[in-house]
Formats: C-alpha cells, structure tokens, sequence
C-alpha cells in the first residue's frame, strides 16, 4: 500500500485537478438540475460526473505505470495507462447514452419555463471558468517542453493544440475532454437562454443530445489512442527527430533501422546505423553514449536505448539532413 500512494506522485497532475475540479462541478451541476430539472443541466452533471471518473483513471493508472520493472514483469508497467484508460472508455460511454436518451426524451415533451433561469446560468458559468482553468493546466503540460518566452499569454493556445499529438495520454484525455466540456457548457448555456426567451423549448433537449454526441466521439477518439498503446505504436514524428539529430555525428554514415515504441507515458528506442568497417571497439562506444546523450537531453521518459552496428553497406536509409555535421 505505500508504495502504491508513493507511486501516485508520479501521476499526470493536470488529470488530478480535472477530476477535483469536475467531481466539484457534479455535485454542483447535481443540486441544480434537482432544483431545476433542466435537461441541459442533466446532461451538464453527467458530462461532469463522467470526466471526474475517467480523470481519477487516468491520475491513477498514470502513476502505476511508473512502477520498476519486476522479475515477473521485466518490461514495465508502462503501457498500464492505456489499459485503465480503455476501461474508462466504458463509463463515458453509458454516460454519454444515457445523455441522448435523455435529450431525446425533452425533444419529445418539451414545455416553455422561466423558473431558475438565473441559477442556471450562474452555474454554467461557473462551470466554464472552472473547465478553462483546468484546459490550461493540460495546455501548460503539453508546451512543458518548450521555451516560456514562446508560451506566454495566449501564445499557449496555438502551440498546444499544435503540440497535442505529442502529449503523453493522459495528459492528451484531459485535453480533448475539457475541450468538449467547455464546448458543452457554452452549448448548454446558449440552448437555456434560447428556451427560455423563444418559442424553441426543446432546445435544451437538441443541447443534451449533442453533448452526448460529443462525449461519444471522445470515447471513440480515447479508444482508438489507447488501442494502439496497448498494442505497442510507432512514434514516427519522434522517430525523425531523434534519426536527424543522430544522423549529424560524423562517424555515423547511416541508420539502416529504427523503431520508436510508445509504452504509456514511455519511449523505447532501437535503432542500427552504419559505420565503416575499420572502427574500432572505443569509437563505438563513444558513438553509444553519444547517441544516448543526444536522445535523453532532448526527449523526456525515454526508458531504454538499444543500439546496434552494422558496417556500412552503401545503400541510403535515411533521408539526409540539411544541417552541416558538427566537426569532431
């Protein structure tokens, strides 16, 4: 047990603020539509309730994915995430039903109120300034990497949905959630205004509908992600970057092979390259570390580094590089 609340320090951060601030919005959301009984409200505390409970996934598998390779299990836990995450998929996806089915139901016997319209809207907006603060949070993780002269201010925003393919997955979960629950209390906001002052009343109902479809494409995209970490994916931006930055080692004369495997939050990497025949024993080891140093300064969690030499067989493998090779 101490180890697993040790290991929880290792857990994605943005994922534990988005599952305390939506488990906060919940029970909000709950005591508001209890009082109201709006069905945009409903499908507001759903949404809620169901990225509070992925986000608690996500933080805790996020951490247990950093447990050490065992005897039992000499490969890691890394791929640990993309298994809890996939069961997290199954929550979302009840959610996200019984949101369409509620919304359909309003659709059909929708009936014009003004009652708590002021609370309402208090709610919800509420609900968006907490959401924005935790999408933030997840955009600060993303762009972690990056210069903070080029973060400042609004320039995170670009960059981070520029940048949100390279995110680790949990980081990437609560990304494209609470980019759907933002939309979704802007929707669900917009839709109260809209059958409380016209004569569309089903309007909240057409709200909760959509906001279960968006919360089925989230599932869909959650599932397709974490499929493939499970699997084992290639990193291929990642695998370019680091055959580029090696390819500028003057003893290098090739990569003949490479493989960038994301585990979790982890990369593993193997790669051949080609050298000339007549090197000797020293030099190539001086290349290992070189090429180890290279990747572990500029690429974060990478695990283990397996390389291997080949002699030069004058065949390219590797797209050259336009950047003039230091001088030894």
């Amino acid at each position: 047990m101490r180890e697993l609340f040790g290991l929880m320090k290792f857990g994605a951060k943005s994922a534990l603020w988005a599952a305390i601030i939506n488990t906060i919005l919940g029970i909000i959301k709950t005591a508001a539509y209890l009082i109201t009984g709006n069905v945009a409200m409903f499908a507001e505390m759903m949404h809620s309730f169901g990225d509070a409970a992925n986000q608690f996934f996500v933080f805790i598998g996020s951490g247990l994915s950093k447990k050490s390779p065992t005897e039992r299990f000499p490969g890691g836990f890394g791929r640990l995430v993309n298994l809890v995450l996939l069961g997290a998929v199954l929550i979302v996806g009840i959610l996200a039903y019984e949101t369409i089915i509620e919304g359909i139901h309003h659709i059909q016997s929708a009936t014009h109120s003004e009652d708590w319209f002021w609370l309402n809207v208090g709610v919800l907006g509420v609900a968006i300034i907490l959401e924005l603060f935790v999408l933030h949070k997840a955009m600060k993780e993303i762009t972690h990497n990056l210069p903070k002269e080029q973060t400042k201010g609004m320039k995170i925003v670009p960059l981070a949905y520029k940048n949100v393919k390279n995110a680790n997955p949990a980081t990437k979960l609560v990304f494209l959630e609470d980019n759907v629950a933002v939309g979704g209390a802007v929707l669900a906001l917009i839709a109260i205004v809209i059958a409380t002052y016209t004569p569309f009343h089903s309007a909240t109902g057409y709200a909760s509908v959509i906001i279960g479809i968006m919360l089925v494409v989230v599932v869909g995209r959650i599932f397709l992600d974490n499929a493939a970490g499970v699997l084992g994916v290639a990193d291929l931006d990642m695998e370019e970057r680091m055959g580029n930055e090696i390819m500028k080692h003057p003893k290098i004369n090739d990569i003949q092979d490479m493989a960038v495997i994301r585990e979790g939050d982890d990369l593993h990497v193997e790669l051949k390259v080609e050298v000339e025949p007549d090197m000797t024993i020293k030099e190539a080891d001086e290349i290992r570390e070189y090429i180890a140093a290279e990747i572990n300064k500029r690429v974060p969690n990478v695990t283990d580094i397996i390389i291997e030499f080949d002699q030069d067989d004058d065949i390219v493998h590797w797209k050259k590089v336009t950047t003039q090779k230091p001088v030894e």
